[in-house]
């Protein structure tokens, strides 16, 4: 079931939304210093985007296309930094009959922010999230808007309980899911802290897995606010989804599958883009 698009007022709206894939236009380099950019994006992300959706949610008003919208607002933002945005895959869950899991690494806060315009579109989509993002204040009532499944980070037992139960029942509703199943966010894929929820709930729910590679080091990671680090003007924004897997016997293949194409798709844009460290 696909969305309707209620907007087109602008170019990353237009083009971002069809299609199987998404190259950002030619971006003009973003003006030095790097600090006063970052300033300058958060004072427009959070007097734009997140400003307008918390107000809808406030009202009882966040609904889909409000998400997308807001999503794709935020796109633009990081285009204006003079990052480019790069997607590949979305055919390979557009084609899909029924819903899905998502499992994907965990960078930073913008893949957050960005997914939803990504694949609501194709797809009725949530996400699993820490109980904290459901309680801040203004942005809380967005996440609960989208009906995600919440997990307290405490008791690993007791996640895994509700991520099982409340991923099925949303599955079985249709809508597909975002797990990351890493502990944190990180630049560094390690496997070791890659776990199996997502492989889980898929096997049980009786749905494919859609690997999930990104790259969205564009959005450092903040000291004091991990959520409000420094951002990198002119790095790449990527993103890629691998085919599809079904679940078969106790799933540690298709486990394997999906930390390999992430892996090897961090490689090859560490690669690309001369990234190296933190900053």
């Amino acid at each position: 079931m696909k969305m309707p698009m209620p907007f087109d007022n602008s170019f990353f709206c237009r083009k971002f939304l069809t299609g199987d894939s998404y190259r950002s236009p030619a971006l003009p380099p973003a003006p030095p210093p790097a600090w006063w950019r970052s300033c300058a994006f958060y004072y427009r992300l959070f007097l734009g985007p997140v400003r307008w959706l918390c107000a809808k949610a406030a009202r009882g008003e966040c609904s889909d296309a409000a998400w997308v919208h807001a999503s794709a607002w935020v796109g633009e933002l990081m285009e204006g930094l003079g990052c480019p945005i790069l997607i590949d895959g979305m055919d390979q869950f557009d084609r899909l009959e029924g819903p899905c899991l998502f499992v994907g690494n965990h960078m930073s806060t913008l893949e957050t922010f960005l997914l939803p315009s990504i694949i609501r579109p194709h797809r009725p989509v949530t996400f699993v999230v820490k109980k904290s993002l459901t309680t801040m204040p203004f942005f809380g009532a967005v996440m609960r808007s989208r009906d995600p499944i919440v997990v307290e980070r405490v008791n690993p037992r007791q996640d895994l309980t509700a991520v099982l139960e409340g991923g099925q029942r949303l599955l079985a509703k249709g809508v597909s899911v975002i797990v990351f199943p890493q502990s944190t966010r990180s630049r560094q894929f390690n496997e070791e802290h890659f776990n199996t929820i997502g492989i889980k709930l898929a096997r049980k729910a009786g749905v494919p897995v859609v690997p999930v590679a990104l790259k969205t080091d564009a959005w450092g990671k903040g000291r004091r606010v991990k959520e409000l680090g420094p951002m990198r003007p002119g790095m790449p924004v990527r993103f890629a989804f691998g085919e599809a897997l079904s679940v078969q016997g106790n799933g540690k293949a298709e486990h394997a599958a999906v930390c390999d194409f992430i892996r090897d798709r961090l490689a090859r844009w560490e690669a690309e883009d001369g990234v190296n460290g933190e900053p």
